[in-house]
């Protein structure tokens, strides 16, 4: 858990009401409409969709044959194209096909105030729906692929209303980037939001809040206000509880794998402090524990600033915690050195080094209404870290303060990120990449290459591998240039993660499994091959050269013609005869052929094959796209 994630606080107090989670998670089963209020049939559970993503919904027919000749005969009257979206029956999805009389929104049986919420959602291509929080706060669902500078009514935006009287007017948020896939792939959002506030009297004492929306992995909204109720709304009020509610009444659309955690206020305090301060030289807890202290006292809060000495430190925190409700209740001790948290006798947190950094461990326990007595066991040995010491109760993104502001300032070491963008011409930049962001898939040759246009990738050098691709900004290289630094960039926007292994690669039998890169060590010294790179002139894009079992290989990705997506072009050389040799093109759980003959992998990107026949197959547990080797290959990633 990292503390810059724990930062929705109310600093300098001991006692505050916090956003505290209920500790279940509630899935909407969607194996009926029970969680559902009625409706007038536009809205079912089905068990899987199938989504044209060249279709828009609004293209009803084909185009009529154009009239030749001097004789004028009436066209014949063009023949239905078939709807874009199909479904087959079976549970999991709630999928809307409304019509001209069934169009019903969706309204969910349980109601919320403070709720965390996820969901994912695929829509067709020019279709439009919402999800209402409260049924009252819209954020919008539209099919926005490609959208280059969205605007509140794309996906993701909070929408504006319609009111035209001075003060009931709210003109919407934009988000702050457009992560949108491409129509008939799944999408997820990620919406934390704070209801509205009433005092006794019913009066609203403060406005709904969207505290975080994230799309596709990506932060698009941040602590946005919402004055007002958006346009549509179930009523034209603003109330406490409200349940979800779907619009259903524009276009069709799809979700899967709905889930929330209602949060509530609590009150969570301490009081009766005491601390105890010792000074030497100590590596463990017991090494001063059983000292006389060098000073003692009573505190107002829970404060670092007892101590008389910087370094060389041990310090013991005594007092009472009250927590209003029952409930299990999560703490977060943030400390420099070593640190200890006990609640109610039990031991929630431990680490006995004299050198922790900006440490913060997590603990939780279930606790009745009442208060109860905690320690807090802190020393410190490392001259080079300042005293720090706090206290969080949390739950998810809302934690409470429980100690002394300048105790454990926020941000406490800032640090300017370091942004890197192409500019007028494609930027390169060597880095490791943790794939799928995880340090332990790390990749040590790869290169990220930003275009102008906002169309990224990152080739592995070491693979001679397309490893992912996004759009937007570039990438954070924060992590390889400040300080010392680790080596690493972070792609910026939702990434598309395609595979780590080898592509290129002669397979002696059909179940032949293409090499990890971990496990391809030697076989990259003695028959793969780097060259380097040139850059294309005109465009100035990088060839990449490398050869494989005496194949010659130059490797090209660009972005494609609609901007959009990336075009991955091989120019194969010295092919040879030696049959058996394959391009691996994705890999995963599901891989299928799509409505418009691309195919689909996962459901989170599609990919079209320009030349020759793609084969699926399953290797280890997991299927594999794999294209025969004969000549040139080239391929579009959409996503």
């Amino acid at each position: 858990m990292q503390l810059k994630r724990l930062v929705f606080l109310l600093f300098g107090i001991c006692a505050a009401p916090v956003l505290l989670a209920q500790q279940t998670t509630v899935t909407l089963p969607l194996t009926d409409m029970s969680a559902f209020r009625p409706q007038a049939g536009n809205w079912r559970i089905v068990g899987s969709v199938s989504i044209d993503p060249d279709r828009d919904i609004h293209e009803a027919h084909t185009a009529p044959a154009p009239v030749t000749g001097k004789k004028k005969s009436k066209a014949p009257e063009p023949a239905p194209l078939p709807f874009p979206v199909t479904s087959q029956t079976g549970t999991g999805i709630l999928l809307n096909m409304n019509d001209e009389k069934t169009r019903d929104q969706l309204l969910t049986v349980f109601e919320h105030g403070d709720i965390d919420l996820e969901l994912e959602v695929m829509m067709p291509k020019g279709s439009n729906s919402g999800v209402y929080l409260q049924g009252r706060y819209e954020v919008q669902l539209l099919d926005s692929w490609g959208v280059k500078d969205p605007k509140y009514s794309d996906i993701g935006g909070i929408y504006r209303n319609w009111e035209s009287e001075k003060g009931k007017i709210y003109m919407g948020k934009a988000p702050l980037t457009n992560p949108a896939k491409a129509p008939g792939l799944w999408q997820k959002f990620h919406i934390v939001f704070k209801a509205p506030r009433f005092d006794a009297s019913g009066k609203k004492i403060s406005n709904a809040m969207f505290l975080s929306v994230e799309l596709n992995g990506v932060k698009i909204h941040d602590h946005v206000e919402v004055p007002l109720p958006t346009g549509g709304p179930i009523q034209n009020n603003e109330v406490a509880l409200g349940p979800l509610m779907i619009q259903g009444d524009h276009g069709p659309v799809a979700f899967r794998n709905i889930r929330y955690r209602l949060l509530k206020d609590v009150t969570v305090s301490v009081s009766n402090l005491s601390y105890a301060t010792y000074y030497g030289s100590f590596k463990t807890f017991s090494d001063f524990t059983s000292l006389k202290p060098n000073a003692t006292g009573a505190i107002d809060e829970l404060t670092c600033e007892v101590l008389e000495n910087e370094n060389d430190y041990g310090l013991v925190y005594r007092g009472n915690l009250t927590v209003a409700e029952d409930d299990t209740y999560n703490f977060v001790l943030a400390y420099n050195g070593g640190g200890r948290l006990v609640v109610n006798g039990t031991q929630l947190t431990n680490f006995q080094g004299f050198d922790g950094w900006f440490r913060h461990d997590a603990g939780s326990i279930a606790l009745k209404a009442g208060t109860y007595p905690f320690e807090i066991y802190n020393f410190k040995g490392a001259a080079w870290l300042p005293p720090r010491l706090g206290l969080y109760v949390v739950n998810g993104l809302a934690p409470v303060v429980l100690h002394a502001y300048n105790s454990f300032p926020p941000d406490d070491q800032p640090v300017s990120p370091i942004l890197i963008e192409p500019g007028s011409a494609p930027r390169l930049l060597r880095a490791f990449l943790d794939f799928k962001g995880d340090r332990s898939q790390r990749l040590t040759h790869t290169i990220g290459v930003g275009d102008p246009g906002g169309v990224h990738y990152v080739y592995d050098m070491k693979a001679g591998n397309l490893a992912c691709v996004w759009r937007g900004p570039f990438v954070d290289a924060t992590p390889m240039w400040h300080d010392r630094g680790d080596g690493s960039f972070r792609p910026m926007g939702a990434v598309q993660y395609i595979h780590r292994s080898m592509p290129l690669y002669f397979l002696d039998q059909p179940d032949t499994p293409f090499p990890e890169l971990q496990a391809a060590t030697q076989l990259s010294e003695t028959r793969y091959r780097g060259k380097g790179y040139r850059l294309e002139e005109g465009s100035g894009m990088p060839v990449f050269i490398y050869s494989y079992s005496g194949v010659d290989v130059e490797d090209k990705v660009y972005p494609a013609s609609d901007r959009n997506s990336v075009t991955h072009e091989l120019i194969v050389k010295n092919r040879g005869t030696r049959p058996g040799l394959f391009y691996k093109l994705a890999e995963g759980k599901d891989i299928r052929t799509a409505p418009n003959g691309a195919w689909l992998i996962d459901e989170s990107f599609y990919i079209k094959v320009a030349s020759g026949s793609a084969v699926v197959r399953t290797v280890d547990g997991k299927k594999e796209l794999i294209l025969p080797v004969d000549g040139n290959i080239q391929y579009t990633i959409v996503w």
